[in-house]
């Protein structure tokens, strides 16, 4: 009964997009009302068989076992993801979302090839807060620095993050992994749907949980723990937990069950924390900065801390929603928006470009960076580019949609 209950909930979930070439598929769904109550599991529901996760026994650490160290000062890459698409028939069905899907997300199984292959090239994960880090000068002025890394002989440094790992409802209906829980055994698991309704609850199919698993069986692919950092928006909650306040919706039975979803994503969130995950403010509403007014910009912060920051934690890094900078795109110049999210603790302003840029500047404590975006658009028109870090040609998911739409340069 309770299976039955859950799928008809979340068969009254139901939101339409447009994708197009002009707007990300970022946007979807923002203004639709998010439904007042959706299934908060923090354990295995009882109706889900959930084959016991294989923990496999790590591997000494590269200190004891007397792997040399040596340090970096080389360029630290840098590259994100959105979620994945893990049932690629629910995304690539022909509709008008499909464009969007296919330009901005990876799938499932390129996701799980371009792992394997970024560690068969010697990468490995660091923490972004590790590369940077504050001084005071001669001058007795506080600045940011490029920290020297030491890392294992022959590894290549590069940051994995990961955008809008908040759930929003588009993607519950487009073959996409719903929230994350906590398992019986005290472990991060996915929970879903799959194509014809049924509940899965599994390690296998989320960017997160397959990133866990993958430094499992190859503990070296991770410096000091490192995983990866997680942007969060805020306007649909966090983790696929509606943890946000709605206009409009001032009802004790919301806020009780906003309260109840706060409650049930503590957890999580601390054992993300406790290995090795991270957290970045992708602003709260996922506007572009480039556009918004400084009060605007004042108060997507305000609301980002208060409904986002008061449950991860603080956070010094600010990643741009469609790269949109607090600078309006130069990054020499420092206006007042970009001062007031650095008087609140953001040091480290990320943005989108070609190469994993960075910058530190010299007038306020302060550095930007560019990552580079792993999706179905770089891996269609970008393959020597990325090549450094996988080859489009073999990662590629012949399930993506065909067509004069659709061109590959390769």
């Amino acid at each position: 009964m309770k299976k039955l209950v859950i799928l008809i909930c979340y068969a009254l979930i139901a939101v339409v997009f447009a994708a197009c070439a002009a707007k990300s598929v970022h946007d979807a769904g923002k203004d639709t009302p998010v439904p007042s109550e959706l299934p908060s599991l923090t354990e295995t529901p009882d109706e889900v068989s959930v084959i016991e996760p294989v923990y496999l026994t790590p591997t000494p650490t590269p200190e004891t076992a007397g792997v040399t160290l040596v340090p970096w000062d080389g360029i630290v890459e840098h590259l994100f993801f959105h979620p994945v698409i893990t049932y690629t028939e629910m995304a690539f069905d022909g509709d008008s979302q499909e464009k969007g899907l296919d330009d901005y997300m990876v799938t499932l199984s390129e996701y799980e090839k371009i792992l394997q292959s970024l560690y068969d090239r010697n990468y490995i994960l660091v923490n972004i807060n590790e590369v940077w880090s504050e001084y005071t000068n001669d001058s007795g002025q506080t600045r940011m620095k490029r920290n020297t890394l030491m890392l294992p002989e022959g590894k290549i440094p590069i940051i994995l993050s990961y955008d809008d790992v908040n759930y929003y409802t588009y993607m519950l209906e487009n073959g996409m992994t719903y929230r994350l829980m906590l398992g019986r055994d005290g472990e991060i698991w996915s929970y879903g749907l799959d194509p014809q309704g049924n509940v899965v609850v599994s390690q296998d199919l989320d960017t997160i949980t397959v990133l866990d698993k993958f430094v499992k069986e190859h503990p070296d692919f991770s410096h000091n723990g490192a995983k990866g950092m997680l942007n969060l928006t805020g306007y649909q909650g966090i983790l696929g937990y509606r943890t946000q306040t709605e206009k409009g919706q001032d009802s004790p039975e919301f806020e009780a069950n906003r309260q109840n979803e706060i409650a049930r994503v503590r957890p999580i969130i601390q054992k993300l924390k406790d290995t090795g995950w991270y957290f970045a403010s992708h602003s709260f509403a996922h506007n572009n900065f480039e556009k918004m007014s400084y009060n605007g910009a004042v108060a997507d912060a305000e609301r980002w801390f208060a409904e986002v920051g008061s449950l991860v934690g603080e956070t010094q890094v600010l990643v741009y929603p469609y790269g949109g900078r607090l600078d309006k795109g130069d990054f020499k110049n420092t206006g007042e928006a970009f001062k007031y999210y650095q008087s609140k603790g953001f040091r480290i302003f990320a943005s989108v470009g070609n190469e994993s840029f960075s910058y530190i500047k010299p007038d306020i404590n302060a550095v930007i960076c560019d990552r580079m975006h792993s999706d179905g658009y770089t891996l269609r028109r970008e393959r020597e580019r990325y090549s450094k870090f996988y080859d489009a040609a073999e990662v590629w998911d012949d399930s993506r949609p065909t067509g004069d739409e659709y061109p590959i340069n390769w």
